[in-house]
């Protein structure tokens, strides 16, 4: 009777130990899976003209570029945080949460309401500046593309003039890259335009696809090319 005892709490405690080493394993399983890294992000923050106004959003510029990512294999997710009628305070304001993501490059897309609606120009300065601010602090080795744009001629040329420089200075003083105009070939073509004559239609999104992707390819290429490159042994 002992013997069998002894039998049952042998084959008990085997039972025991492999049901905690299953449980170990499904619980490291389990971890792996809810701390694999997510894909490095590619932000664009932006205006009504990056949420793609009056078009399906996949035909939106930054959702074409993401086609064409992960047509190539690269290593990034692209995430277009574009609102209609989104100014440089707005994208402020939002700015803390969308950080919360593994961001690898912010496409900054702001200021045209702005300019739209006659908004102080240092005022959009400063929003700008803070918005590279706050998302360098939170991944330092983030690169920023700052998207240029045009005032509307009736604002005056002082003003489309200083408005016009904002940009280039936000990019040189952060050292980012510049986009001169946004909407280069786009603007003023009534073929490339919805009947607002603001909106690019599909086609007009398909050339912004292309001129901004002309400045963040390079980008993506070094990044994911430098990801990797193998460590290499130190020779004495």
């Amino acid at each position: 009777m002992i013997i069998m005892d002894r039998k049952i709490l042998a084959l008990t405690l085997g039972a025991v130990a492999w049901a905690c080493d299953r449980d170990v394993a499904e619980g490291r399983a389990t971890m792996d899976r809810r701390e694999a890294p997510a894909s490095p992000v590619v932000l664009f923050l932006g205006t009504s003209l990056t949420a793609g106004y009056g078009l399906p959003v996949e035909q939106a510029y930054p959702n074409l570029l993401g086609a064409r990512i992960d047509s190539l294999g690269l290593p990034y997710r692209v995430v277009n945080a574009g609102v209609s009628g989104e100014t440089s305070a707005g994208g402020l304001r939002r700015i803390d949460w969308l950080l919360r993501q593994p961001v690898a490059v912010l496409v900054l897309e702001l200021g045209a309401n702005d300019g739209l609606r006659g908004l102080d120009i240092e005022t959009m300065a400063a929003n700008l500046q803070e918005i590279v601010n706050r998302t360098r602090a939170a991944h330092p080795d983030v690169a920023i593309i700052v998207a240029g744009m045009e005032a509307p001629p009736n604002m005056g040329d002082r003003f489309t003039a200083q408005f016009r420089a904002v940009f280039a200075d936000v990019a040189r003083a952060n050292d980012a890259t510049l986009i001169p105009f946004l909407l280069e070939g786009v603007a003023a073509d009534p073929a490339l335009n919805q009947a607002d004559a603001i909106h690019p239609t599909a086609e007009g999104q398909r050339i912004v696809a292309e001129t901004v992707w002309t400045y963040l390819e390079p980008i993506l290429a070094a990044r994911a090319a430098s990801d990797t490159v193998p460590d290499r042994e130190v020779r004495g």
